[in-house]
């Protein structure tokens, strides 16, 4: 049995970047809790001819699972939904094909952390926004945490 101590060290794989947020739901496991998931196919790329990489991601932020919770009505609405986001600790799983065209080929899927959202836009409407860091304390502030917001910032926001 091991245990962390104070001088243990980390080394953090963040990817930042936006994308379209699509395919939330909370994913059941034989053992353990039930986590929730999405997928974020992220943009990549020259603008004029843009690359989308999926993500299948564990949202694992507490600020961010209440975001994507709220970001599900505006897809059952066919509203297509833009975020700026933060994924950690990405790796690669790889799988084989049950049905289609390429039944029984090996496939990859690319999987991450969702860390955080910075911000929202539902058929560009910008509905959410994370202010910048507060220097005093280091942590980043949401729209939505300030008591003064815009309504299109707040928790009535269209869609989400």
């Amino acid at each position: 049995m091991s245990t962390i101590s104070s001088d243990d060290y980390y080394f953090d794989l963040h990817i930042t970047g936006l994308g379209y947020l699509n395919r939330i739901r909370e994913v059941k496991v034989r053992k353990g809790e039930p986590f929730l998931a999405c997928e974020i196919s992220a943009i990549n790329g020259v603008s004029n001819a843009p690359e989308y990489r999926r993500f299948d991601l564990r949202v694992t932020g507490e600020e961010a699972k209440t975001l994507v919770r709220r970001c599900t009505k505006a897809l059952k609405m066919n509203k297509k939904v833009l975020v700026g986001f933060r994924l950690g600790d990405p790796w690669v799983d790889t799988f084989t094909y049950s049905k289609g065209a390429k039944t029984g080929q090996l496939g990859v899927c690319f999987k991450a952390r969702l860390l955080y959202l910075s911000w929202i836009m539902v058929d560009g409407t910008l509905v959410h926004k994370r202010l910048s860091t507060d220097q005093s304390t280091g942590a980043d502030k949401s729209a939505s945490d300030l008591g003064s917001k815009p309504a299109s910032l707040g928790p009535g926001a269209p869609y989400i």
